[in-house]
């Protein structure tokens, strides 16, 4: 009986010592990274606070995060940010305080010299004072960023520009922004208060609202819904013609769809993305696209999925999934592909009710049509290096998604090319370059109106392919009742456009 009982006592025993096995392994295995990435696991900013550190620099050489050495503090470096607020929301912070984020935290272990490659390549210095730290090469550049923020100004917003070829990005800033050498200070008392200010501040200017905050986009959405169209041959570019007409007033509801300034449109698929047509769009979405087609190309586009993009705390855009079933009445005549809920599909096609997308996400958008209808990975970092400036690493160019095929990535260049020339989008072209731009104005439903003002435009020299796309979103401010994407947006568009090609 004795031994039975000590037989039993063993086996539970030993299911405990399996179970806390499992469970180390777990963490320090399956969970290691997500534990490492969450903002309030400031354990390994405090570990690396005080080790060397490696330079971040932009692609054209200018130094966006240093270390100094200090007298006379509890630690023997201090984390600097030289350009101060221009990188504030890509690079981020290393603080002791409150840990690190941007750059600073999802490439943490190549600044510090943790990983293998560096591991490996800082061999040869054992005997020497190097330490194995690595330094960080952006995509960014420079005097582009420069250029973003200059014509931004100060208006809440954010633009971002990137090659579509590559998924480099070039320029990514949103204002308001901050000084991230507040937060890298020794002072603790005063680290503390300069990020209790920041949180409070007006505007947010600690969130990084290019990729970690969505908005409705309006009608940049309406090339996506084209995409739809043109992919599943339920329209082409030039046939067939849609009503021209003032209102819309889709199935199952009493509420119409407006144009803009209560004009008339319709015609093709070209007309319509020239004149960025709302009754048009909303009639081809809800009664040829339908939800299916709908939501599927919406989610090729990369809605509904966070972009791999090389940052902590990237959201996804969204698209709504669910429109409910096929409506059929024995007693009421209702047209073949009708849901439940397709007076919200009507408004998603021009890119309102809950539809939502980051800068970042509609930049990728206009990406997939400038680049043949892949969009790449996008990326921040270029190159990581060593102490004696040898590559460690370097990603190679991937494409995440095809949304489009080849030819329907071409029609729509061309709509987009048209729309620039002679539509909404005029105020984005510069002189040299062939401009294909898709406006919007992203109405908040506010009383008085207030709206979002967006563009999203590619670029190339005349004749040849597109090399830059840029996503330009001004916010709406109740002080600014009538802007609009063609009026705010596009002129921001062409300057980034001009800096880039005529730097």
């Amino acid at each position: 009986m004795i031994d039975r009982s000590i037989r039993h006592v063993s086996i539970v025993l030993m299911g405990c010592f399996l179970l806390l096995f499992l469970q180390l392994n777990r963490i320090q295995v399956l969970d290691a990274q997500e534990l490492r990435e969450n903002p309030a696991n400031t354990r390994t900013v405090q570990r690396d606070f005080g080790r060397a550190r490696g330079l971040i620099f932009t692609s054209d050489g200018v130094v966006v995060a240093q270390t100094e050495a200090v007298d006379g503090s509890t630690f023997e470096r201090l984390r600097v940010y030289p350009q101060g607020e221009l990188y504030a929301h890509t690079v981020g912070y290393l603080s002791f305080n409150i840990g690190a984020e941007g750059l600073e935290r999802s490439f943490n272990d190549e600044l510090v010299g943790r990983t293998a490659g560096l591991q490996l390549s800082g061999l040869s210095d054992l005997l020497g004072q190097n330490d194995p730290t690595g330094d960080l090469v952006l995509t960014l550049d420079h005097q582009l960023q420069l250029a973003a923020r200059a014509a931004l100004g100060e208006q809440r917003g954010s633009v971002v520009a990137l090659d579509p070829r590559t998924g480099e990005i070039k320029a990514m800033w949103s204002w308001p922004s901050f000084d991230p050498n507040l937060l890298a200070s020794h002072d603790g008392a005063a680290v503390n208060q300069a990020f209790s200010d920041l949180l409070n501040a007006a505007g947010n200017p600690l969130r990084a609202k290019a990729f970690r905050e969505i908005y409705f986009p309006g009608s940049t959405f309406k090339v996506v819904t084209a995409a739809a169209a043109l992919e599943i041959e339920a329209v082409g570019l030039t046939s067939p013609a849609f009503p021209v007409e003032s209102s819309y007033t889709p199935p199952l509801t009493s509420r119409p769809i407006a144009n803009f300034a209560g004009s008339s449109c319709g015609g093709n698929l070209l007309e319509m993305i020239r004149a960025s047509c709302n009754t048009g769009m909303a009639r081809l979405g809800a009664e040829r696209v339908g939800p299916s087609a709908l939501i599927d190309t919406a989610q090729s586009f990369g809605f509904n999925v966070v972009p791999p993009l090389d940052l902590p705390g990237v959201v996804a855009s969204r698209f709504p999934s669910d429109y409910g079933s096929q409506v059929r009445s024995p007693t009421v005549e209702i047209p073949a592909g009708v849901f439940e809920d397709t007076p919200s599909l009507a408004q998603a096609s021009i890119g309102q009710n809950d539809v939502s997308a980051t800068p970042l996400q509609m930049a990728l958008v206009a990406a997939a049509i400038a680049n043949d209808g892949q969009i790449m990975v996008p990326t921040l970092v270029q190159e990581v290096r060593n102490v004696r400036g040898e590559v460690v690493s370097s990603p190679n160019p991937t494409v995440w998604l095809q949304p489009l095929s080849l030819a329907n990535a071409r029609d729509l260049r061309e709509s987009m090319l048209n729309a620039a020339a002679n539509g909404t989008g005029v105020r984005a072209l510069v002189p040299g370059l062939d401009v294909g731009t898709k406006t919007g104005t992203a109405q908040l439903g506010t009383v008085p109106a207030q709206s979002h003002a967006w563009t999203i435009a590619f670029a190339g020299p005349r004749g040849l392919e597109p090399e830059l796309v840029v996503a330009v979103l001004v916010e709406a401010t109740p002080d600014n009742t009538e802007q609009t994407g063609g009026r705010a947006a596009a002129p921001i568009v062409a300057e980034i456009l001009d800096a880039y090609f005529n730097q």
